[in-house]
């Protein structure tokens, strides 16, 4: 039997699907993975196989560089950067016009290549990145059963009336004026409108008979899954969505790492861990912010600095860890407060260690995770722009010392989430729709 996994060349997309392709690994089964060369290291750390196949232009082998990036690529990655220190609005402004060339890069031969691969590995089970879009078009256009993984917040997946890159909420630090949001809805209506004719071509050009999409951010795969907990995620929703599976987190597994067991093991001081992802770490700014308000609090931090240059934190105690890459699992795994830029793959992995959340959310799905996060009662999301070191130090300090019933509530929900793995809850919903 194999799983054939389809991802983009980022290490962000393919550690949780890669997580979830180890049930059918420890089932005796064989995974092939299909992404590109940036992230070659990463499937091999697994254990799998690995088909060449690229997505898009960019990758991200777990710190991401403009510098590192194809012509053209390192461009638009620097405007991105310098718009999320302009703002919400602005961000998400700047994602929704870059998204006119970025998510069907060369859907046409995406989907033929996908294809060829599926020829070759012949698999018994697919599942793929929902934003891996020119991948799915050629798994539709041939009539090959797959998952279809909402790996960010579900928003990302748009339901109703809600127009993909326009969230549906912000958290209450973060409240856009009502014009500034109608002319975000309007570009991003426009867009979904030229990316749904974009997709209309590409299918109709690999299966002339296949049906058209009225919004092709709201198609999915025969099989649904959120990697994300049911938990957080409001009802009426959910009642929305189309049959779905939440997979609650995809928490991998990480290697020894004999310097941060040596350091988690020095002190019972509580552990901070800090972390922008591999993205977003390039905003020094906020990490140094955020430096300044934790060295007052009697806590050790360890911070991920990405590519932030340690020398750009100010003074960092000697009791703290600043590496550029830090095993995230492992140091959820001891902390006692997170500070994160919202992603979806720090909140699931924090909340399945039971770790409440100080979230600085700067792009895309961030916004309307954090407002989740916030509604939970879970953690407190501010401004990463606005916000003072004395108010990120006071948030802290409250999630530091929760109160006992918001205690008992993370501790359930992290005993639900840690019962019932993402992985096997994947493999189970395959297994059901028959599609394994």
């Amino acid at each position: 039997m194999t799983l054939l996994v389809v991802s983009p060349d980022y290490a962000s997309h393919l550690y949780p699907l890669a997580t979830l392709a180890t049930a059918w690994q420890e089932a005796g089964e064989r995974v092939v993975v299909a992404t590109g060369p940036a992230t070659h290291d990463i499937v091999e750390g697994f254990g799998y196989t690995r088909e060449d196949l690229r997505l898009g232009r960019g990758s991200n082998p777990g710190v991401i560089r403009a510098e590192d990036q194809p012509r053209g690529e390192d461009d638009t990655l620097r405007g991105f950067f310098d718009a999320t220190r302009l703002g919400a609005v602005e961000t998400l402004t700047f994602q929704a016009r870059a998204r006119r060339r970025d998510l069907l890069w060369d859907p046409v031969g995406t989907a033929r290549h996908v294809r060829r691969v599926v020829d070759r590995v012949e698999p018994d089970a697919v599942i793929v990145d929902h934003l891996a879009f020119g991948a799915r078009i050629g798994l539709i256009a041939g009539g090959i059963p797959h998952a279809d993984v909402v790996l960010g917040h579900p928003t990302a997946l748009t339901v109703g009336d809600e127009v993909y890159g326009c969230p549906p909420d912000f958290p209450s630090a973060i409240r856009p004026e009502p014009e500034h949001l109608a002319a975000l809805r309007a570009l991003c209506s426009a867009v979904r409108d030229d990316f749904t004719e974009q997709w209309n071509a590409a299918l109709s050009t690999l299966s002339p008979t296949a049906t058209p999409s009225d919004d092709a951010f709201a198609e999915t795969g025969d099989v649904l899954l959120l990697n994300y907990p049911s938990e957080l995620h409001a009802p009426s929703r959910t009642a929305a969505l189309p049959p779905n599976a939440f997979l609650g987190s995809a928490v991998r597994r990480e290697a020894h790492d004999p310097e941060v067991a040596e350091w988690l093991g020095g002190s019972e001081q509580p552990v901070v861990y800090v972390s922008l992802g591999s993205f977003l770490s390039v905003r020094s700014d906020v990490l140094a912010r955020v430096a300044e308000a934790l060295r007052p609090l009697d806590v050790r931090v360890a911070l991920a600095s990405g590519s932030t240059h340690p020398a750009e934190l100010g003074p960092v105690p000697d009791s703290w860890l600043v590496r550029a890459v830090l095993p995230q699992v492992t140091i959820l795994g001891r902390a006692a407060l997170a500070v994160s830029h919202g992603g979806n793959n720090s909140v699931t992995e924090a909340l399945t260690c039971g770790v409440p959340l100080l979230l600085l959310p700067l792009s895309t799905d961030q916004f309307a995770g954090a407002a989740a996060v916030e509604e939970s009662g879970l953690g407190e999301a501010l401004d990463a722009n606005a916000s003072t070191a004395a108010e990120i130090r006071d948030a802290a300090t409250r999630l530091l010392d929760l109160p006992a019933p918001t205690r008992t509530r993370l501790d359930r929900l992290s005993s639900s989430l840690v019962d019932g793995p993402g992985p096997a809850r994947a493999r189970a919903a395959l297994a059901g729709a028959g599609t394994h």
